[in-house]
């Protein structure tokens, strides 16, 4: 396959992982705790199992390493080029009955997220984004190009996750950035407002797992922004365990 051809294949999967959630949603569900003491719901593996199953019958030649198998025990090795999946990123807020949610499914290759589909599966928004090649956003209009924005004079918008929005080291990073508004918000569609231009800078100073940056990143560079590591350096991919150092994730001048 191409890589347009594995960017529609993996916004494919996350359109209908989006579906299988909302699906479970209605119907309700029962909040289950893994070994981490971090919640699961029947919407994480339903998702899960529907998009590793059609990622591997379609991609047998890249390996897939996906949240709730690695929370399984499902180990797989980084290689050169591989998926990360997050059938359901932002668990807790799905669980709480909030709209801050996403499927997410990058591509990796190198140690570079290189290309990646998320769903926003409460108000039915899917965006892609492929390295070299752009990003788009669809949802109830047709799909069209999306990119980051300058900084408007009034300052940042900054979004900060709902679950560290307190961290005591997001207001010295932001010290002498003119700030505008400051929003805390939920899973990886921080990731998709900046792509878009809604939205200009999204630090991340707490834990995280590959996966659950890996879409979103791919997405954000694809615009025109980029994810760096604090001092600026590379964000890459492959690393010990899946986890993340802190991040920042800004749009085209917003760092």
């Amino acid at each position: 396959m191409t890589d347009p051809e594995l960017l529609e294949l993996a916004a494919t999967l996350a359109r209908r992982a989006a579906a299988a959630i909302e699906a479970v949603r209605r119907a309700g569900f029962v909040v289950d705790r893994k070994s981490d003491e971090s919640p699961v719901t029947e919407a994480d593996r339903v998702a899960e199992a529907l998009i590793v199953e059609a990622l591997r019958a379609a991609t047998p030649d890249i390996p897939v390493v996906a949240e709730e198998e690695v929370a399984g025990g499902i180990v797989t090795a980084a290689c050169p080029a591989f998926w990360l999946v997050d059938p359901l990123d932002g668990t807790r807020d799905f669980a709480k009955g909030r709209d801050e949610y996403a499927v997410c499914i990058g591509l990796v290759r190198d140690g570079r997220a290189v290309l990646g589909a998320l769903a926003l599966p409460a108000t039915g928004e899917i965006f892609g984004g492929l390295l070299g090649a752009g990003a788009w956003k669809e949802d109830a209009a047709p799909r069209r190009a999306i990119r980051t924005r300058a900084v408007p004079a009034a300052g940042l918008t900054v979004l900060a996750s709902r679950q560290y929005a307190d961290d005591p080291r997001i207001g010295p990073f932001l010290a002498g950035r003119p700030v505008a508004e400051r929003r805390s918000v939920s899973s990886a569609l921080k990731f998709c407002r900046v792509a878009e231009g809604a939205a200009d800078l999204y630090p991340r100073f707490g834990p995280t797992m590959e996966w659950d940056s890996a879409a979103g990143h791919a997405l954000v560079e694809a615009a025109g922004g980029a994810v760096t590591l604090p001092d600026g350096s590379p964000l890459r991919y492959g690393k010990p365990g899946w986890r993340n150092p802190d991040f920042v994730c800004h749009g085209g001048s917003g760092g």
